[in-house]
């Protein structure tokens, strides 16, 4: 659920951020500020706030240290468009490949689609009655109406074969079916019923020509296209009452929305609100010449400045423009360093932070601090079998505690490291549920009797935990 812009001062998003993130104090005051500042440009006047530019953020870190999670949680806070991508998908313009510019056509759909939902959230309870109406006459149809058995004879100024005042009488017996039938319907006792509905279908064929804006762009665009100039393709569905009904709302919530105006504010959020996430931005750093596979590494580095120092992208829905698009980049460094970064991409990144890498009290608050931790998953998702499961804290800080001695011994791989050496833990409880015990203690002893084999043969450790 997102907070309004005013509400999130600094102080604010850090104490949201603690709720899901533990640790890295230094990486989310930075996230935090960037996104105080979009609010305090707001707040300008036009010359001066056209020229303030958010300052991108350098996240650098291992693997496993939250660096994915500040980035999506503070664009939930907001609910701005965000997208999350990786450097090594993308090629230099002249390879084959993704090219940068997909990126920004990803954040204008995603920001375009958040605000469809919006919409469609507002009308919702209009849709919802307007469906239960076309699902009544769909379950009592209207009586035929007053026809001519030969068509001259309206000409000839003859009478109908059914009578008006028959037509008449047998519409009033219909809609007294129906208000009949509209209590059970909005009680959902006739969910189980099988209706035939009558549905649009949008299926065309996708004809992909290679462009300028990319070979997926310009294959969407030709599909629109001729989705508005072809008439509109019906098909008959077999369906139950439920399933009829939200398929009609979809369609009668997407009729009373203003697609075109949709599509606007999508835009502009994508300009004024949107976050990419650019991970593994040390995987096209090089210290060196590159050849072979990596020989455009550079090249996207080049590719990349215009787009985070702010330019056009035309994309199905227009020109954008990302001057106030908020980038995150990330990566761990291992092989290189950000200075062997482009130095124009590297004053385009100008704010760094370093994470820190975790320790066995970081891992011991990740399991039971956040919102919703592991400990926390695992106990609600075995709860739905009627098993309760109590971790003990000499069971977490064991659990902590080999995870980490692992991250030592082979890879370190962060938090991530928790989920597997977790589900280890608790694999022999989700297999014997529900027919096992009722109640499962996991303390230090559990925890050692379930992970002793691993930890006894180092090498089965490496490729089991």
């Amino acid at each position: 659920m997102g907070f309004r812009m005013e509400e999130l001062t600094p102080r604010r998003i850090v104490a949201e951020l603690d709720k899901h993130i533990v640790g890295q104090e230094a990486a989310k005051r930075a996230v935090a500020v960037a996104l105080r500042n979009r609010y305090r440009r707001s707040l300008l006047p036009e010359p001066l706030r056209r020229d303030v530019i958010p300052k991108n953020i350098l996240m650098i870190g291992p693997t496993g240290v939250g660096k994915t999670e500040i980035a999506r949680r503070v664009a939930r806070l907001v609910d701005a468009p965000f997208v999350k991508v990786e450097a090594t998908k993308f090629t230099e313009v002249g390879y084959v490949g993704r090219d940068v510019d997909s990126m920004i056509r990803d954040l204008v759909e995603v920001s375009v689609q958040m605000v469809k939902q919006e919409r469609i959230r507002a009308v919702q309870p209009e849709a919802e009655r307007l469906a239960r109406e076309r699902m009544l006459r769909i379950l009592v149809p209207d009586p035929p109406r007053p026809a001519f058995s030969n068509p001259l004879e309206a000409l000839l100024g003859r009478t109908p074969t059914v009578p008006e005042s028959s037509y008449g009488r047998e519409q009033q017996e219909v809609e007294e079916r129906r208000r009949l039938l509209r209590p059970r319907l909005e009680a959902g006792e006739l969910d189980r019923e099988v209706v035939e509905v009558e549905v649009e279908e949008q299926t065309f064929p996708t004809i992909e020509l290679i462009g300028a804006q990319g070979v997926e762009e310009m294959g969407i665009n030709l599909q629109d296209l001729l989705g508005g100039l072809l008439p509109k393709r019906r098909k008959r569905r077999r369906v139950t009452v439920a399933e009829g009904l939200r398929i009609l709302v979809q369609e009668e919530a997407s009729k009373l929305i203003d697609h075109e105006e949709a599509q606007r504010e999508g835009v502009r959020r994508a300009e004024e609100l949107g976050i990419v996430f650019i991970d593994e931005i040390d995987k096209i750093a090089g210290s060196g010449p590159s050849v072979g596979p990596d020989v455009s590494r550079e090249g996207v580095q080049r590719d990349l400045l215009p787009i985070v120092e702010g330019c056009t992208v035309t994309t199905r829905y227009g020109p954008v423009r990302t001057d106030h698009v908020l980038f995150l980049c990330a990566g761990a460094f291992h092989s290189s360093k950000p200075s062997d970064l482009i130095p124009e991409l590297q004053g385009r990144l100008p704010i760094r932070v370093e994470l820190e890498r975790l320790t066995p009290r970081d891992f011991v608050r990740i399991l039971t601090e956040p919102e919703n931790s592991l400990t926390k998953q695992v106990q609600a998702l075995l709860a739905t079998e009627g098993v309760e499961v109590v971790f003990t804290p000499d069971g977490v800080e064991a659990i902590a505690r080999i995870a980490h001695e692992i991250n030592e011994r082979t890879e370190d791989i962060g938090a991530r490291r928790l989920h597997t050496v977790l589900e280890r833990v608790t694999e022999e409880i989700s297999f014997e549920a529900p027919e096992g015990p009722r109640q499962v203690v996991i303390d230090e002893a559990y925890v050692r009797r379930r992970l002793e084999p691993f930890l006894r043969d180092r090498d089965l450790s490496r490729y089991i935990l």
